[in-house]
């Protein structure tokens, strides 16, 4: 039991490589009766920019985020936002 729950449930792949294999050979509409309608929402507003960062810079950041407990991002966020809401003054 354990071993199945180890397996896709259509594919039996163990990876995500197999699964890849499996379903680039393979139509889904085959296996309709395995499958279920689901409900899924999108937000077209939310949007994320990427912006390069220096590599060792980023280094110090995540650095600096774990020691906070935050993420890479939120920190970056926050640290941007004071520098440019203080240029502003």
């Amino acid at each position: 039991m354990e071993k199945d729950r180890e397996r896709s449930s259509i594919s039996k792949s163990r990876s995500i490589a197999e699964m890849g294999e499996f379903w680039d050979s393979h139509d889904a509409t085959d296996w309709e009766d395995q499958t279920e309608e689901v409900d899924i929402v999108f937000d077209i507003r939310a949007r994320r920019h990427y912006i390069a960062v220096d590599p060792d810079l980023l280094v110090r950041l995540r650095e600096l985020a774990y020691e906070r407990g935050l993420s890479a991002e939120s920190l970056a966020n926050l640290m941007l936002q004071e520098k440019v809401f203080a240029s502003e003054s």
